[in-house]
C-alpha cells in the first residue's frame, strides 16, 4: 500500500487529479472510491492496473499514474503489460519505458538497425538508448558501446579551456558519463573505458572508422551538419546498431542547417531505418517541462504563421504594384499596331 500511494500519498493525489469527480479514501489495505458510476469505474481500472505494476516490482511515480490513465482512456491496452518491461535492473532501481511513445521507441531499437529518436527535452531519448546499449553489452549481443555527440557550444562562447584535449572535450560529454554511472557500477565504468569496451568520444573522432559489432549512440544530433550526419551514418559496420537522438527545436549551430532535420526527409521510407517521434506526452521530468514544451511549440507555430502571412501580404502587394506599373506603361504610349507605318504617313511641306 505504501508503494501504491507513494511518499506523503503523492500518487493518491495524482489519481484524484486524474478523476476530479471521485473521492478516494484509504483505510489500512482498503481503498474506497466514491463518485459517479462512470468515473468510479474508470478510477477503479486505474487503481487495479497500478496494483499490478507494484506487484511486478515497479517503482511508481506521478508520470506512471498519468501515463496509465491516458492508456486506459484511449483503450490502448493494459498499462501493467505495456509499461512493465524493464530494460535494466540494478543499483536499487529498474529502467523501463514509462509512456506509450517510449515503449514504441524501445521496440523500434530492437527491430531496426538504425533508429532515430526525435523529440523534446525530458522524453528519455538518450537515457533509454544508453540503457539498451548497456543491455546489449550485458547480453553479449555487441562487443562494445560507442557514445558520441558533437562538441557544439549551446549559444555561448566558452573561450580557451585549459588542460589536455581530453580535458577540453569532457565538459561536452559529461551527460553521457553521468548516465553511464547511473546504469553501471561506478567502479566498473573506468575499467570499461580504459579497455575500450565503452568509448565516449566527440563526433569528429568518428571520421574514417568502420564500427563493427558495436552499439553506437549519437546524442544531440540536431547539432550535426548534413555532412557530419552522412559521415556518421556511413560508419555503420556488420553487427552494429545505431541510435540517433536529438531535438530539432534546439539547434545550436551558427548557420542553423541541421543534419537531423535533413535526414528525416532523405532517409524516410528506407527499410531497417525507423524514425521514432516523441512528444510532450512522453516527458518524464517535472510536469512543468511538458507544459513548457507545449508553450514553446505553440509560440513557434504562431510565429511561423505570422511569418507566412507577412510573406503572403508582401507577395500580394508586389503583384498589385507590378500590375499598376504595367497599366501606367500601357497608358503612357500608343500601341505600335495603332500607328501608321512611316511610308504611309502624309508628308508635310509648302504648297505653291
Amino acid at each position: 500500500m505504501v508503494r501504491l500511494l507513494g511518499p506523503q500519498d503523492r500518487l493518491l493525489s495524482t489519481i484524484e487529479r486524474q478523476f476530479p469527480g471521485v473521492r478516494l479514501l484509504v483505510r489500512g489495505n482498503l481503498v474506497s472510491l466514491d463518485g459517479s458510476a462512470e468515473q468510479v469505474a474508470a478510477a477503479e481500472r486505474l487503481v487495479r492496473e497500478l496494483i499490478e505494476m507494484v506487484r511486478g516490482g515497479a517503482d511508481l511515480g506521478p508520470v506512471d499514474v498519468t501515463s496509465s490513465a491516458r492508456i486506459l482512456e484511449r483503450g490502448q491496452g493494459s498499462p501493467a503489460e505495456v509499461l512493465s518491461q524493464a530494460i535494466l535492473t540494478g543499483r536499487g532501481k529498474s529502467i523501463r519505458p514509462k509512456t506509450l511513445g517510449q515503449k514504441a521507441y524501445v521496440d523500434a531499437i530492437d527491430l531496426n538497425t538504425v533508429t532515430f529518436g526525435i523529440g523534446p527535452a525530458g522524453t528519455g531519448k538518450t537515457y533509454l538508448a544508453m540503457a539498451k546499449a548497456v543491455q546489449a553489452l550485458q547480453r553479449k549481443e555487441v562487443e562494445r558501446i560507442i557514445l558520441t555527440r558533437p562538441a557544439v557550444e549551446a549559444g555561448e562562447r566558452l573561450g580557451f579551456l585549459p588542460g589536455t584535449l581530453t580535458d577540453k572535450i569532457d565538459p561536452y560529454l559529461r551527460p553521457l558519463y553521468d548516465a553511464l554511472n547511473e546504469m553501471m557500477d561506478p567502479e566498473i565504468v573506468p575499467k570499461l573505458l580504459a579497455s575500450g569496451t565503452v568509448e565516449v568520444a566527440p563526433l569528429a573522432y568518428m571520421r574514417g572508422r568502420t564500427l563493427n559489432n558495436a552499439f553506437v549512440v549519437l546524442d544531440e544530433a540536431q547539432n550535426t551538419t548534413p555532412e557530419q550526419m552522412k559521415m556518421f551514418l556511413t560508419r555503420l559496420g556488420f553487427g552494429t546498431r545505431m541510435v540517433v537522438t536529438g531535438d530539432i527545436t534546439q539547434v545550436d549551430l551558427p548557420g542553423g542547417a541541421s543534419g537531423l532535420q535533413l535526414v528525416t526527409r532523405v532517409l524516410d521510407g528506407i527499410t531497417d531505418i525507423h524514425f521514432a517521434r516523441l512528444t510532450s506526452e512522453d516527458v518524464v521530468r517535472h510536469s512543468l517541462v511538458g507544459r513548457i514544451v507545449d508553450a514553446y511549440t505553440k509560440y513557434d507555430a504562431e510565429r511561423q504563421l505570422r511569418a507566412f502571412e507577412r510573406h503572403q501580404a508582401f507577395e500580394q502587394d508586389g503583384a498589385v504594384e507590378r500590375e499598376g506599373q504595367n497599366r501606367a506603361e500601357r497608358r503612357g504610349r500608343t500601341p505600335q499596331d495603332h500607328r501608321p507605318p512611316s511610308a504611309e504617313r502624309p508628308k508635310r511641306g509648302w504648297r505653291g
